[in-house]
């Protein structure tokens, strides 16, 4: 998984209305992107929802935040248009950020191994340096505790 010091990768996805961009689109200013297994799943939409009230906050600091995931952009826009989020949903429906970003692993569940993404959040530089990481994410008071780093910048 990226650590402090690595660079962002700038893999293709789509955002929530179908068009094609990378994380370079952000270059510049920091950016805040986070990992999340699938939308409008209970833990997913909390921390969507955590994002998008402290949607004034991040954007008076400067800073964009980017949910990822590999949800379909038109699943992405419903989740957004259902609870109103503020925050740009990105899909890696390939896989292929999460590959490159090492957030492609192995879980289990009632003894069942299977691949998905792991909740992961990384503060991200104006140069796409990590600045900071969060590698195993709790959901409650996350979108906070990076809101106080972003402050911290």
């Amino acid at each position: 998984m990226l650590d402090v010091g690595d660079t962002i990768p700038a893999v293709a996805m789509k955002d929530a209305d179908g068009v094609v961009f990378t994380l370079e689109r952000y270059r510049g200013n920091p950016v805040v992107v986070y990992f999340y297994p699938k939308a409008d799943t209970p833990g997913c939409t909390n921390e969507a929802k955590d994002f998008t009230a402290l949607a004034g906050d991040f954007a008076a600091a400067g800073v964009a935040v980017v949910g990822i995931s590999r949800d379909k952009p038109a699943k992405l826009a419903k989740f957004a248009d259902k609870y109103g989020l503020a925050v740009t949903l990105a899909s890696d429906e390939d896989g292929a950020m999460c590959e490159a970003s090492g957030t492609w692993i192995e879980k289990s569940m009632y003894g069942r191994a299977y691949m998905g993404i792991a909740r992961a959040t990384f503060l991200v530089g104006g140069d796409g340096t990590i600045l900071r990481a969060w590698p195993q994410v709790k959901v409650k008071g996350h979108a906070a505790e990076v809101l106080e780093a972003v402050k911290a910048l």
